[in-house]
């Protein structure tokens, strides 16, 4: 019964994670940690970027919390870093790998309705550079305006 709690709190982090990093783009990276995440907006080349920082920044909670689960804190620790984890992961293959094209050597395609929907999104956010210009905060989540229309 552990093993359960354990994966469906890890779930509902990762779904809340959406949340905190929809927030965390609006409102601090393109508000007062915009000198870190402008880089992002106008890249030279696939190299590492300022806007790399928000990797760290996220990774330490959950590092944190599966030390603090393997040490004293308990499964419910570690099904939170795992559900920060799980996010990150989702994050990376579909902002940096499939949209950005960061790592050469992997190709991930939108071949799905979800995919192609986050993907729009992202690209419309995209389409501004200005700090205080751009929409479509979301990485995971995309509304239905995004929906792609098959021909």
């Amino acid at each position: 019964m552990t093993l359960v709690l354990a994966v469906l709190l890890a779930l509902a982090v990762a779904v809340f994670m959406e949340a905190v990093a929809w927030a965390t783009h609006k409102y601090a990276m393109h508000g007062f940690l915009w000198v870190l995440h402008e880089d992002h907006h106008s890249p030279r080349g696939r190299g590492l970027q300022k806007n790399d920082l928000f990797a760290v920044f996220f990774a330490v909670p959950s590092v944190l919390f599966f030390l603090w689960g393997s040490g004293s804190g308990g499964w419910a620790a570690s099904a939170v870093g795992a559900g920060m984890a799980l996010y990150g992961l989702g994050y990376f293959l579909f902002h940096d790998v499939m949209f950005h094209k960061r790592v050469r050597w992997l190709r991930l395609r939108a071949s799905t309705f979800y995919l192609r929907r986050i993907v729009r999104a992202h690209a419309d956010h995209h389409q501004t550079f200005g700090r205080g210009e751009a929409r479509s905060f979301g990485f995971l989540y995309a509304p239905r305006r995004f929906d792609v229309r098959e021909a």
